[in-house]
């Protein structure tokens, strides 16, 4: 099995970095993972459960990196044992780059872009399955994951710059119009002020 992808992510890139590379984050995005842990220099031990059409199974395995260049990308091999569903080994490679606005700007708020591969082996009732059906439970659980991972990052580091940046440009406005219903309560208004000027003509 073999794919790749492509995301536009609200983060500067090394906070893409330090998420992709923190054990915790990792368990919290993946779908059905309920261990990721640290077991060596760059070697995790990770469980989780899937769901591939009928078959359902817990796998436990271990996960490297290598070819580390921070903080723009790694790669990967992973290798998992499902019991008498199966088995999956792999690789992956992630690379992560800034978007064209932020190296124009100099500045990182424009967000960053993160393409992925992964290339993987399964065996046992698993590999029975179909490749269709693999397929499609490989791109459901990419698309789990990153959406988990959006959600995860707005939490921590707040909406993407451009909702920030429309939100901003909301509030003040918002606030003009606050300020001016005020003045009018108050009779400093224009409106206040044309009454007022009338006033003596009227009684006259």
């Amino acid at each position: 099995m073999e794919m790749l992808g492509n995301r536009r992510l609200g983060i500067t890139q090394q906070q893409a970095w330090e998420a992709l590379n923190d054990p915790e984050t990792l368990k919290k995005c993946i779908p059905g993972c309920d261990k990721f842990e640290l077991t060596g220099d760059n070697q995790y031990s990770v469980a989780l459960a899937l769901k591939i059409g009928p078959v359902s199974a817990k796998f436990s395995g271990k996960v490297a990196l290598s070819d580390i260049v921070a903080p723009d990308g790694y790669k990967l091999s992973f290798e998992g044992q499902g019991g008498v569903a199966g088995f999956a080994k792999g690789s992956s490679s992630v690379t992560l780059r800034p978007l064209d606005g932020a190296a124009e700007a100099a500045s990182p708020a424009a967000g960053c872009e993160l393409d992925y591969t992964v290339q993987a082996q399964v065996g046992g009732k698993i590999a029975q399955l179909g490749q269709r059906l693999i397929d499609g439970a490989a791109k459901s659980t990419a698309d789990d994951f990153f959406k988990r991972f959006e959600a995860e990052m707005q939490s921590r580091y707040g909406p993407p710059p451009a909702a920030a940046a429309e939100e901003t440009a909301e509030a003040p406005a918002e606030k003009a119009g606050v300020m001016s219903g005020l003045m009018k309560k108050m009779g400093l208004g224009k409106k206040d002020d044309k009454d007022a000027s009338a006033a003596p003509g009227d009684a006259s």
